[in-house]
Order: structure tokens, then C-alpha cells, then sequence
């Protein structure tokens, strides 16, 4: 008898999808009862959250604690092997564990629940099964729906993970969000890569005191050249007697005033009015500024409009501010 044709490829994929998405509604839609009391007992902790897992249910468990770590919530994983071999002291009484496994009746997961045990240290348990060896030690229990499996067997862990995963990623972000964690925290914990530098400030990449080129209305214009010339950033600006700025010169303007240049004074060339930033603007913000009038520098200005640095294009860019 010949067998049936597989499914294409296409079919395959949306079928494990379809399923993965209505058991992420379903499981959005009744979230376990337990669960913002897991969000409280992260939000008072005074020590770390510890995940584990065993097998598939571990790589949850470190991405769970990598997400968490990364948006303020100390965290770490251990595996339950390593942890019945010494780990075990790495956990604290201070501490908060997060213990994941699908059926709840995970061998390798018994000492570390043990050890939990005795000294009082608060589980969260995550598993399909309210009644496991795992959900009766555990001080909260965020219980999965019990839903097929997306592997055409039915056997290999596809949306028991899928939901794992989503259930720690709503937990991070609910912590995230009751400590209102801001985007320059987020940044500290982000600060390489496109994140980091999508996320920076002005004041943290702008040159500072000492290395702003400056000078005043009545300066002369060949020692304006001068001042320019030793900072290097193509533009100096122009202070009046009470030290705020009132204007740039940059190459262009020295260019439109080349007749009689040399005898006039930096007031008299200067742009009036100049384009500035604040040094808490987003980096990013900037650069489009800079983009779209076409400078490829900004002076830094406080509220009394007090110069406090200079940021250039080039810097943004090096620093992968797109």
C-alpha cells in the first residue's frame, strides 16, 4: 500500500504555527492564576532569580534568565546536573528559584527542589501539570494549558516550549515594566551593537568641556581660523559677553565671506541663531538633524544656552548611531 505524500514544506510550517499562535492566545487569554503573585515575589526579592531546566526546558530556562538579567532583574541559570555536583552553593536564601519542566516529574530537578526546600528559598514552578512532584514544592505555580504538541508525532516539545518561553517572556516584561525600567537603563545593559548605540545620548558621545572650539563676537576673524583650525571640527562657536551662544562659523560661512574676511570680526560672519541639541536628545535623533540640514556638527547647549560640548557626525556614526 503506498504511502501518503508528505506535506510540502509550506504546509508544514503554517500548520506548526497556526497551532503555536492559538495556544499563545489561549494561554494569553487565561494566564495562570499565580501569576502576577510570581511578579510581586520577583519585584520584592532581595537576592537573584536562578532558573533551571533539564533538556529543552533548560534552553527556556536560559533564555528566560538572559531576558530577565538584561532588563534589571538579576538572574542566572544553573543546570540541574552541575547543581547535585556543588552548584548548589552558588543559590542563596535571598534568592528565587524558577524551575521548568514540562511534566513536572524531571529526575535530575530533585536535589535542586530539595535544597530549595530546606532553606527556604521561594520556587516558581512552571509545568503542565498542577498535580506534578515539581507543582507541589513549588510556593507559586504558573501552570501551562495542556495543548498538542505542534510536531507531527505529537512527541517532540514545540508548543510546550513555545509557551514556556512566552509565559517568561510576559513575567520579564511584567517586572520590567512595574519597576519602570527606562530606555538609558536598558542601554547600560545593551551598550555594544546596534542597541547600544541606537539608545545613546548625546552627552555620551559629544565632546566636552576643553574640547569645544569657541570664540567671541568681537573676536578677529584670523584668530577665529586660528581657533578652528587647532580643534579640527571644521566649525567654532560664537559666544556673546554673557557666554551663550548666538552663533556658529563653519567653512561655508567662511567661504561666503571671503571678500574682506580677514577684517572683520567672528560676529560678522557667523550664522546667527544656530541649530543646537540637548545633551540628554537621543544620539539618533541627532543624527537625523545633522542629516537633514546637512551639517555634520552640533553644538551641545544646556537651558541657558551655555555651550557644554560639540557632537559630530563622524563620532555617531563610528559608534553605529544610525
Amino acid at each position: 500500500m503506498p504511502q501518503p505524500s508528505a506535506p510540502s514544506p509550506c504546509d508544514s510550517a503554517a500548520r506548526v504555527l497556526g497551532i503555536e499562535g492559538r495556544a499563545l492566545i489561549t494561554l494569553g487569554q487565561a494566564l495562570p492564576p499565580d501569576f502576577e503573585g510570581a511578579v510581586r515575589l520577583i519585584l520584592n526579592g532581595k537576592g537573584r532569580v536562578v532558573l533551571s531546566g533539564m533538556g529543552k526546558s533548560g534552553h527556556i530556562a536560559r533564555k528566560i534568565a538572559a531576558t530577565l538579567a538584561s532588563t534589571g532583574t538579576p538572574a542566572f541559570f544553573i543546570h540541574p546536573a552541575e547543581a547535585s555536583h556543588g552548584d548548589l552553593g552558588m543559590i542563596t536564601p535571598d534568592d528565587i528559584a524558577i524551575v521548568i519542566s514540562n511534566s513536572g516529574e524531571t529526575a535530575e530537578l530533585g536535589d535542586l527542589l530539595a535544597y530549595c526546600l530546606r532553606f527556604s528559598v521561594p520556587v516558581i514552578g512552571i509545568s503542565k501539570r498542577n498535580d506534578s512532584t515539581l507543582m507541589r514544592a513549588a510556593s507559586l505555580r504558573l501552570t501551562l494549558p495542556d495543548l498538542e504538541e505542534a510536531c507531527a508525532l505529537g512527541m517532540a516539545p514545540t508548543t510546550s516550549t513555545t509557551l514556556t518561553l512566552g509565559l517568561g517572556d510576559a513575567l520579564a516584561v511584567a517586572v520590567m515594566e512595574q519597576r519602570q525600567f527606562r530606555p538609558e537603563q536598558f542601554r547600560s545593559f545593551h551598550p555594544g551593537g546596534q542597541l547600544g548605540a541606537r539608545l545613546a545620548r548625546v552627552r555620551q558621545l559629544m565632546h566636552g568641556e576643553g574640547s569645544i572650539p569657541l570664540v567671541h563676537l568681537d573676536t578677529p576673524m584670523p584668530e577665529a581660523i586660528l581657533i578652528m583650525t587647532r580643534f579640527g571640527f571644521g566649525v567654532t562657536g560664537v559666544l556673546d559677553s554673557a557666554g551663550i551662544l548666538v552663533g556658529v562659523i563653519s567653512d561655508g560661512d567662511l567661504r561666503r565671506h571671503m571678500d574682506g574676511l580677514m577684517t572683520r570680526s567672528a560676529g560678522q560672519v557667523a550664522t546667527r541663531s544656530p541649530i543646537t541639541v540637548a545633551p540628554d536628545q537621543a544620539a539618533a535623533e541627532a543624527v537625523a538633524l545633522m542629516n537633514d540640514r546637512k551639517i555634520h556638527a552640533l553644538f551641545v547647549i544646556d537651558e541657558s544656552r551655555k555651550p557644554l560640548g560639540i557632537l559630530r557626525l563622524h563620532d555617531c556614526l563610528r559608534a553605529g548611531v544610525v
